[in-house]
């Protein structure tokens, strides 16, 4: 391992970045104060290319010790595309990107365990998250089609188009005024339209969401549970490592 490695991997280095994200962001917050930009604009832009050179300066650092290695942490190609918008100059059209310099506070991800296993625990999910909303969609579909034919003509501000449908039925999902905002008006004119609606948030809501849920939780279970792994089976692989070099010694000892 290099000098300019082991330096970049050290504690003191490491917490240093952490604390200029978490301060980057802090001033990224300021930035949206009109009081505070209209008394201090100028220190505040001041410490912010402040931190946006010392980003800069760390993956110039990297290229130097890793050259194109340090393209194969995922993390490191994130803080390139985010330093690398953020140095984009802030034309009509581009300054939102700059915006963007505020997700450089996920690193924390990398240095927090606790979260490093609910970001781990997700990712394993996505694939069956996917067929989870696979199937949420096509209930959806169906839902927007038969609500917005059985109730569009009467009302065509919930129900008028396909769009329109899928969004109340979203509104009616989560919950939000979904009785007296929208199914009670409904029915009415409907008497019946309840065996609809209730259908459908008993299958949606209860079901579907909360089998997302499930799926989330079990692999967050799985990930600690494997991380718990490797810490055990590190301990005894320690532990043994112990008792060879003591019989080791006694051997010699004899």
């Amino acid at each position: 391992m290099s000098f300019l490695q082991r330096i970049l991997e050290s504690a003191y280095i490491r917490n240093f970045i952490t604390g200029v994200i978490l301060f980057n962001a802090l001033i990224l917050g300021l930035e949206t104060s009109q009081i505070v930009m209209a008394k201090a604009g100028s220190i505040v832009e001041f410490l912010d290319r402040a931190c946006l050179t010392v980003f800069v300066v760390e993956l110039v650092v990297k290229l130097i010790a890793y050259r194109l290695r340090v393209f194969r942490d995922g993390w490191n190609i994130f803080d390139f595309i985010i330093v690398g918008v953020s140095l984009v100059p802030a034309a009509q059209g581009l300054s939102v990107l700059r915006s963007l310099r505020i997700l450089r506070i996920l690193r924390v991800v990398s240095v927090a365990p606790r979260l490093r296993r609910v970001v781990e625990g997700f990712i394993t999910a996505l694939p069956g998250m996917a067929s989870v909303f696979l199937l949420m969609g096509i209930i959806f579909y169906i839902g927007s089609v038969m609500a917005t034919k059985l109730f569009g003509a009467d009302f065509p501000e919930w129900f008028g188009t396909l769009g329109r449908s899928a969004y109340s039925l979203f509104q009616i999902m989560t919950l939000e005024s979904w009785s007296m905002g929208i199914v009670r008006p409904v029915m009415e004119l409907f008497p019946y339209a309840w065996m609809f609606f209730v259908t459908f948030i008993m299958v949606i809501t209860f079901a579907v969401v909360n089998l997302l849920v499930g799926l989330i939780v079990n692999s967050m279970q799985d990930a600690h549970s494997e991380e718990a792994d490797q810490k055990t089976n590190s301990y005894r692989d320690e532990v043994l490592e112990r008792l060879k070099a003591i019989e080791g010694q006694m051997n010699t000892n004899r």
